[in-house]
């Protein structure tokens, strides 16, 4: 019985990753498939046929650019989230704010918002101001949409952090800036790393905003561009299954390399020193 309690979460994990790891399989094994033997619902590859990853990157897709345009709008989310993350929560840290619940609260709510209530007013708004299919008209909805996650990590960074540090640079003559920058930033540094890493992560898998708000071609992120590949007599499984392994990989590689950095982010943000 002891042993059979032991061996139990190793069990579970191991059926919680092949849940999770079975569809990514299936979609780099049918990637490698011909058109035909998509068509006849093979799961194993009889011959490998790269011929997909090549028309992907062939002259008839967009693909590079919907990378490029992914990569500019989730790395500006991303900074932007960060700064003004830093800001807020350390302004909800330190201050001796009287409803500072209230505000924290505020900012959970603000996290539940569904995409789909805030479409119909991000559109009207965008197009009176003009940012329609452009790169800001992403980046500013999404900074909105991801700026909780932002100041809920760093807010418990910040909270653990001794004021003592502060006083002591003030003591040096530095001013609230340099402080942010050059003491308490580098000592929340796992909580901005792991921050910077989920919004960047969340804004590249981002489908339905992007597929309102910039509807121009040249402007399309690479989730919508995936989704808009064009056949002409039928649907490019083969290419499409090929794009999305090409845009999953840098992403499972990036968090495989740099897991311990995001788990410690994330535990050291929860434990209480």
């Amino acid at each position: 019985m002891k042993r059979t309690g032991k061996l139990a979460p190793y069990i579970f994990a191991v059926l919680l990753l092949s849940l999770i790891a079975l569809p990514f399989i299936w979609q780099v094994l049918t990637s490698l498939m011909s058109p035909g033997e998509i068509a006849s619902g093979r799961s194993w590859p009889k011959t490998i046929y790269f011929k997909n990853y090549l028309e992907v990157f062939s002259g008839r897709y967009s693909f590079l650019r919907y990378i490029a345009n992914s990569f500019i709008i989730s790395g500006t989310t991303a900074l932007l989230s960060i700064a003004i993350g830093c800001l807020a929560a350390y302004a909800l840290a330190r201050m001796r704010l009287r409803h500072k619940n209230i505000f924290l609260l505020a900012i959970l709510s603000a996290a539940m918002l569904p995409q789909i209530a805030a479409i119909s007013p991000l559109f009207l708004l965008l197009r009176r101001a003009g940012l329609l299919n452009t790169y800001w008209g992403l980046i500013i909805p999404y900074t909105g949409f991801n700026l909780p996650l932002a100041v809920w990590m760093l807010y418990n960074f910040f909270r653990q952090l001794p004021p003592e540090m502060e006083e002591a640079a003030a003591l040096d003559g530095a001013g609230f800036m340099e402080t942010i920058r050059y003491v308490l930033l580098p000592l929340a540094a796992p909580g901005v790393f792991t921050a910077a890493i989920l919004v960047f992560i969340f804004c590249w898998n981002e489908f339905l905003l992007a597929l309102t708000l910039n509807t121009r071609e040249s402007m399309r992120t690479v989730t919508v561009g995936i989704a808009m590949f064009p056949g002409l007599h039928e649907v490019p499984w083969g290419a499409i299954f090929a794009a999305a392994t090409v845009i999953t990989l840098p992403l499972v590689i990036l968090v495989l390399v740099l897991q311990k950095r995001i788990v410690s982010g994330l535990m050291a943000g929860a434990i209480k020193s």
